[in-house]
């Protein structure tokens, strides 16, 4: 006589026998993933809009070209997202050395006639028309990566500048050097911010902090006055309508921009600064056009956004169950947010024009995909993943502090392990350490 239950479905079991449950996502996640995907979607909205009518009198298709490509870049990144949120932190010790290699050869790669592209003077992309990239956006994302790999292995080496420099420093500054020298005088500054972030999180002493802090600014004054073209950047900054008609002129278009849209702007898709005046729309000025459209309201959404992934991101570094992930968080949350207030500040006249674009938002394939592969380290990092970097003991006369920085570390290492070992003692459904999804055990 057939079972009663034959007819039922029965839930997927593991190899003991036990169904396998899906891990509910924490807040943390639920609200980058909202946030991310609310950008996403304001972007693209805004990259049409920015673009569509220069396209239509340029006579370049049906003004949609922009938005197009924005979307098939956005699908890979969301695909890079998705791949990282599941055990992104686990694998990203393995390919951080020879990520950043790579990184340094194609920022090089810039510089070769013939296969690195100028625009404007500068010299930041490789590769056709179509299909550019620019090998900086990787480097951020790889320098974030190696400082969190260094970090977490010695944490006490932040109170210690020599050994800090070595290779930390030596690295960190040979990468903006090499950024200095496209010129991309921006993202060499969000390098910098966000490996400060990461510093104070390791807990180096704010003495220290000063010092590295003071030297960087000494040295990028001098290479102001040294380059006519930051040179330029710097005097339009300070007085930008005494140079409307040269170095000011973008700086001056964008303030008119803001000025016109008001409190609640002239209407989507009614910009007037974006067809005739503003230049680099769809990137580097997206925000002008939406102060102009949405007025002061649409900014402060976006910014409320940005704020959103800064809460959420610390709130999943302080909760990380390792320093390797605390630091992977902070990184790529600091990442994100120094990125889009050096954007917005450079719009809004009160930083020098960088050309960094507005993260999520501005038209641009590499920053587009980097960041939302960084994104996935983020989410992997709210979900729980520790990653698998030791720390090394602290050698005779460390601080406290830097011991006990190391104790958690190792502490909340050997929490994941008793984890899985508790897992497969009980026979139950084994957890792994970075991604959290269960699997059957062996």
């Amino acid at each position: 006589m057939p079972s009663a239950t034959a007819g039922r479905a029965r839930p997927a079991r593991g190899g003991s026998g036990t169904p396998r449950k899906k891990r509910p996502q924490s807040l943390e996640q639920r609200i980058l993933l909202t946030a991310t995907l609310c950008l996403l979607a304001f972007g693209a909205v805004m990259v049409y809009s920015a673009s569509s009518a220069t396209s239509l009198l340029q006579g370049q298709g049906n003004g949609s070209s922009y938005l197009i490509r924005y979307v098939v870049y956005g699908a890979l990144g969301l695909v890079a997202m998705r791949l990282l949120a599941r055990d992104g932190v686990a694998k990203v010790h393995a390919i951080t050395a020879p990520l950043l290699a790579v990184s340094f050869v194609l920022v090089l790669a810039t510089h070769v006639p013939h296969v690195g592209v100028s625009v404007n003077g500068a010299r930041r992309w490789i590769g056709p028309s179509q299909f550019q990239f620019q090998p900086s956006e990787l480097l951020k994302l790889a320098l974030v990566m190696y400082a969190a790999t260094l970090l977490a292995k010695r944490p006490s080496r932040v109170h210690d500048l020599k050994d800090l420099a070595k290779p930390l420093l030596i690295v960190v500054g040979s990468a903006c050097l090499l950024v200095f020298t496209q010129p991309d005088l921006g993202t060499a500054m969000v390098i910098a911010f966000t490996i400060g972030a990461m510093l104070v999180a390791a807990g180096i002493p704010m003495a220290k902090l000063g010092r590295i802090a003071g030297s960087v600014a000494g040295l990028i004054v001098v290479y102001a006055l040294v380059r006519p073209y930051a040179r330029a950047r710097l005097t339009s900054f300070l007085d930008p309508w005494a140079h409307a008609s040269g170095s000011g002129f973008q700086a001056v278009q964008g303030q008119i921009a803001i000025g016109s849209g008001g409190l609640f702007g002239v209407g989507p898709g009614q910009s007037v600064q974006k067809i005739f005046y503003l230049p680099e729309a769809p990137t580097d000025f997206i925000l002008a056009v939406i102060a102009e459209e949405l007025g002061v309201v649409g900014v402060a959404a976006l910014m409320f956004l940005y704020g959103l992934i800064a809460y959420a991101g610390l709130r999943a570094a302080k909760a990380a169950r390792s320093l390797f992930s605390a630091l992977i968080a902070v990184g790529v949350t600091s990442l994100i947010v120094s990125q889009a207030l050096l954007n917005a500040f450079a719009v809004l006249g009160l930083a020098p024009l960088t050309g960094v674009p507005l993260p999520f938002v501005s038209y641009g394939s590499s920053s587009l995909i980097v960041m939302l592969a960084g994104m996935g380290l983020l989410l992997n990092v709210a979900s729980g993943a520790t990653g698998h970097v030791r720390s090394v003991p602290t050698r005779t006369g460390g601080s406290a502090d830097a011991r006990g920085r190391e104790q958690r570390g190792l502490a909340g290492e050997r929490s994941g392990q008793a984890d899985r070992d508790r897992g497969r003692g009980n026979g139950g459904a084994r957890r792994t350490g970075a991604g959290g999804r269960g699997r059957a055990a062996g």
